[in-house]
């Protein structure tokens, strides 16, 4: 998992501009520090220390309703992050976002946008939704905790992006032209309204290669990740000294035979001689550690190491220290599997990404396919290729039929006085333009996963999380995690001089 860092950093420089908060482009932001509180608590939350995911506070709220008003109104709403971490595994939650141009008692609040999350983890979680409102409003923040408090933090709201700018333009283009005809005015106007509707038309095809580039990075580093993970090898039992210490006493009490078998249930884990470590999954844990045990007190038992061809020196340290190895060998599994069960909980949640992205990108290609022939352009892998192609002559040549067909298939209709089926045809371009805004919303939510992995990651590997006992297996985790630690900070100092 550690290669994921650097690969999900390398996604996040592809798309900066769509889905990573950047508090450069911020409007509105706050972190819910003492010092720099930028709304208005109107009941049920208050800054909290305890609670801080970053820095030195968070917003604690209690069970039930709590909401919140921006100090100030804030203008150009577009992507909304934030936070949140509920305190108990059986709390739900449920977050209105409001925004309205005053906040006298009258002022009626429009919803914007809405967070909701079940039950389970207890983590931080990542929030990312868009507003996307030009206005000049308040923002509203009515919070719904079920069964237990909850923490919020890193609250960042970024400006409007361009693509979604020009689907706004396009919008109000479709509209214009639809009121248009209905008093059948202005012939000259509208024909260049469809000019304008056409080129907008064919420049949602560059956003739909982004998504779909940037959706394919993320799988690709996902699927490399869950293929060769450095951070699943810290769960490995083989890259401690305790359990290597075990093993080297079983041996030395152990038949031929036993050996044998005892390097055949370790075999999953590597090899010690060459010192190759593998993956460990939770399953190749739960299918050794009882058998595993079981083993140790069978040889160590009297009835086996009395009958065994084994030296009096060797009878000696089975009798005096069976029990010792056996309760070393069930405090270290019991260690260890702490270790393995953060480590299966971020490889979940790696399968569930790759599962959302595959998705996502699958709808996604249907969607560009449907969005070509809508231009006029057959579904075939060549028109495909071109709108997917590197090389921007490509894109371009494409583009710019796209662009002749949306323009030239809406004035035919103008000319020829079918408003019928110009309508219609109007009505359908505007599906096919307002079906991107569903995409963006998935690719936000995945974004969203990803930074929760990250950060969740982090903190897996935090001093803290060391569950070993042992001075030697302790000095081995924090090894491994030093090393971790060091990447990731270089990671995200890289990741902070690009977009920070």
């Amino acid at each position: 998992m550690r290669l994921f860092v650097a690969s999900l950093v390398t996604v996040f420089g592809l798309v900066s501009q769509s889905s990573v908060a950047n508090p450069q482009s911020a409007v509105f932001s706050s972190d819910f520090e003492s010092n720099n509180q930028h709304f208005n608590i109107l009941s049920g939350c208050q800054i909290s220390r305890e609670v801080a995911r970053l820095g030195q506070g968070g917003l604690l709220c209690e069970r039930g309703n709590a909401s919140l008003i921006s100090r100030y109104p804030v203008s150009e709403l577009g992507l909304l992050e934030l936070w949140v971490k509920p305190l108990s595994n059986q709390t739900s939650y449920r977050i209105n976002i409001l925004t309205s141009p005053s906040v006298r008692v009258d002022s009626q609040w429009q919803q914007v946008g809405l967070i909701e999350n079940a039950a389970g983890a207890t983590d931080y979680l990542a929030h990312r939704i868009s507003i996307d409102d030009p206005g000049r409003k308040f923002i509203r923040i009515d919070i719904e905790s079920v069964n237990g408090q909850l923490a919020l933090d890193d609250f960042v709201l970024d400006r409007i992006l361009l693509d979604t700018a020009l689907q706004k333009n396009e919008q109000k283009i479709i509209s214009g032209i639809l009121d248009q005809l209905k008093t059948n005015k202005n012939y000259d106007v509208q024909a260049e309204s469809f000019r304008a509707l056409g080129k907008n038309y064919a420049a949602q095809l560059d956003s739909q290669r982004q998504y779909l580039e940037y959706a394919n990075a993320i799988y690709s580093s996902i699927t490399f990740v869950l293929a060769s993970s450095e951070r699943n090898k810290m769960s490995n039992p083989m890259a401690y000294a305790s359990f290597r210490t075990i093993l080297a006493d079983a041996k030395r009490v152990a038949s031929p035979l036993q050996q044998a078998r005892l390097n055949s249930m370790v075999k999953p884990f590597g090899d010690l001689v060459t010192a190759t470590l593998t993956v460990v999954s939770a399953g190749t844990y739960a299918a050794f550690a009882e058998p595993f045990k079981s083993f140790l007190a069978s040889t160590f038992d009297r009835s086996n190491y009395e009958n065994a061809d084994l030296n009096r020196k060797d009878r000696k340290f089975a009798e005096e220290n069976g029990l010792k190895v056996y309760e070393k060998a069930e405090t270290f599994l019991s260690e260890l599997e702490k270790e393995l069960l953060q480590v299966s909980t971020l490889d979940a949640e790696l399968q569930l990404m790759l599962r959302n992205v595959e998705v996502f990108r699958k709808d996604l290609d249907k969607h560009l396919r449907d969005y070509l022939q809508h231009g006029g352009m057959a579904r075939t892998q060549e028109n495909y290729s071109k709108v997917m192609s590197k090389e921007e002559s490509n894109r371009q040549q494409i583009a710019e039929l796209v662009s002749n067909h949306v323009t030239n298939k809406a004035q035919g209709y103008l000319a020829s006085e079918n408003t019928t089926e110009l309508v219609q045809y109007m009505l359908k371009t505007s599906e096919q333009l307002d079906g991107m805004q569903e995409f963006k919303e998935r690719f936000n939510q995945i974004t969203a996963s990803a930074i929760t992995f990250y950060d969740r990651f982090e903190r897996s590997i935090s001093p803290e999380q060391n569950p070993f006992t042992d001075p030697k297996d302790k000095a081995a985790w924090e090894q491994h995690a030093k090393k971790a630690r060091t990447y990731i900070q270089q990671s995200k100092e890289g990741f902070s001089k690009a977009y920070m």
